[in-house]
């Protein structure tokens, strides 16, 4: 458990989709820091009822920040899936917010999901407490550098990998999304606002129309964005990403060690040994400059 957040006295949880939210809720219970969840309306998946909780509207600021006084909240965490920008119009902005509300406008209408989150983290540290990321409530979700699991990557899914890795970094650039995948040395999709396995699908969807070979074999790469900040939206795989690849008729998946996480860490790197896919902890090729 990272310095950093144990030494919150009290720590909220903006919850989206999946089960990331429900990792790190049950890691900052065990640390005593008893967890305070705004599950998002729209988006939280989960039950939430062992947990103090209140629903939350994504653009409610005014009652996101009287529940953090309330309560007496210290630091928050953003975790899980948000697939829907709010309207201008939900907005309930408190006093400290307004000014930003230009920046905000601006993010809504023409920026990626990377900017807009480090507005979100502005509009929340703005009302008085700390954003952190996941990964210091959740240490051990954290990729590790090299094979995870009893599979290992070939000669020509490290060939794969480059390549991947190349267009993922190209596409983060842009802040659009994290992943890529690559078959025999060609990139055949860029992940976007859809999400991972939404483009896994799309590569199975392509495989069985003939429009790609359906020789087996290529690669998931997913990295962190080149200006991402790192207390939110980190790459994550899941035993679903695996089962998905696995349909892709990938072999295996990279992604980033130290900035992505492995949710159900035992039961994905089971899923991925009984399907006989890789996992590989990689550095990005960014990593240098």
């Amino acid at each position: 458990m990272s310095d950093q957040v144990t030494k919150v006295g009290r720590l909220a949880i903006i919850a989206g989709s999946g089960r990331l939210p429900v990792h790190v809720a049950e890691a900052a219970r065990g640390a005593g820091l008893h967890p305070f969840i705004f599950p998002l309306e729209g988006e939280a998946d989960q039950d939430w009822s062992g947990f103090d909780h209140v629903r939350l509207h994504i653009a409610d600021l005014s009652g996101f920040a009287g529940r953090l006084k309330r309560e007496a909240l210290d630091a928050v965490v953003l975790s899980g899936g948000v697939r829907r920008r709010p309207a201008l119009l939900d907005f309930r902005p408190t006093a400290r917010s307004l000014k930003a509300m230009p920046a905000v406008v601006k993010a809504l209408l023409s920026s990626g999901d990377d900017a807009l989150l480090r507005i979100a983290i502005r509009l929340i540290e703005e009302e008085g407490v700390r954003v952190v990321g996941a990964h210091q409530v959740v240490p051990g979700l954290l990729a590790t550098l090299g094979p995870i699991g009893s599979r290992t990557a070939d000669r020509n899914a490290l060939s794969d990998i480059a390549r991947a890795s190349q267009a993922a970094l190209a596409l983060g650039r842009l802040d659009i999304g994290q992943g890529a995948v690559a078959i025999h040395g060609r990139v055949v999709a860029l992940e976007g606002p859809e999400g991972t396995d939404a483009m896994l699908e799309r590569v199975a969807g392509m495989r069985a129309d003939g429009l790609m070979t359906t020789r087996q074999g290529g690669v998931l790469v997913k990295l962190c964005k080149p200006e991402q900040d790192l207390r939110a939206d980190l790459p994550s795989i899941g035993p679903q990403t695996v089962v998905t690849a696995k349909r892709a008729g990938l072999a295996g998946i990279a992604l980033e060690a130290g900035r992505s996480l492995i949710l159900e860490r035992e039961a994905t790197i089971a899923e991925a040994d009984r399907l006989g896919l890789f996992v590989l902890g990689i550095e990005s090729p960014g990593s240098g400059a």
